[in-house]
């Protein structure tokens, strides 16, 4: 049986249109708090004082920004959903959410991602589809935690360094973005085992692929144009990888 009570748990999806009711402010014991498709373009800064929350579900609004009091729900450990609104920056205060664990962000014009998201330590999956990231921060070697990343949709030419501290990644998704290169901050990861790069325009595929991604079980090659080498794809396939072209 669930622990959390209904009393604790508030779900006012597709509930009202445009402004939350005051009350939800002031229920200071809420534990999931659900607001989404509800035509909202704005939130108070009073949201900073459910600090009980352990999910947040604030996708599918107009919302174009998140209050930096977002950076006082140091108890949300499980989701912040944010998916799908009119949100062109993020506030830097959402690094304080070190107990987050799920993140996202998708649909939303975003450019880029504050260096503070290093703060989440604990994120298990991150989710950046379809924005306008030209680039990543850093800091994002930080999520150390990191278990799946999704960034289908972008802009990327390339990845930072940093990524290649992330030894717990199994997930990346790279599909429809501008690399003309496999990224060589994937290299060496020792648990990546699903690299997908649909619709990049690779030029090449370096051996390393086959050498220094031991867990390599599929990589997404279609809509490429590139043509990588037979023996690079038959060292991978008689390990047991899925190479699809």
């Amino acid at each position: 049986m669930d622990t959390e009570s209904t009393q604790t748990v508030v779900n006012l999806w597709r509930a009202m249109r445009k402004r939350v009711p005051d009350e939800v402010w002031r229920r200071e014991d809420l534990r999931v708090l659900i607001l989404a498709e509800n035509g909202l373009v704005s939130l108070p800064p009073d949201i900073g004082r459910l600090r009980h929350l352990h999910t947040l579900d604030l996708g599918h609004n107009e919302l174009t920004g998140v209050p930096e009091e977002i950076g006082e729900l140091t108890a949300l450990d499980r989701c912040l959903y944010l998916h799908d609104n009119r949100i062109t920056a993020l506030p830097r205060s959402l690094g304080r959410l070190r107990r987050l664990t799920y993140l996202n962000i998708g649909d939303n014009p975003l450019e880029a991602l504050p260096e503070e998201i290093g703060g989440l330590v604990r994120l298990v999956e991150l989710r950046a589809q379809r924005c306008r990231l030209r680039e990543l921060p850093a800091s994002l070697g930080r999520l150390s935690a990191l278990r799946e990343l999704w960034l289908r949709g972008n802009a990327l030419t390339a990845l930072p360094r940093s990524v290649r501290r992330l030894r717990e990644l199994r997930e990346l998704e790279l599909r429809d973005n501008a690399l003309e290169e496999v990224p060589g901050a994937v290299r060496g990861l020792p648990l990546l085992r699903r690299l997908d790069l649909r619709a990049n325009p690779l030029r090449s595929v370096p051996p390393w692929v086959a050498r220094e991604l031991p867990a390599l079980e599929r990589l997404d090659l279609r809509w490429t144009g590139v043509r990588p080498d037979p023996e690079l794809v038959g060292d991978l396939e008689r390990r047991g990888c899925v190479v699809l072209r």
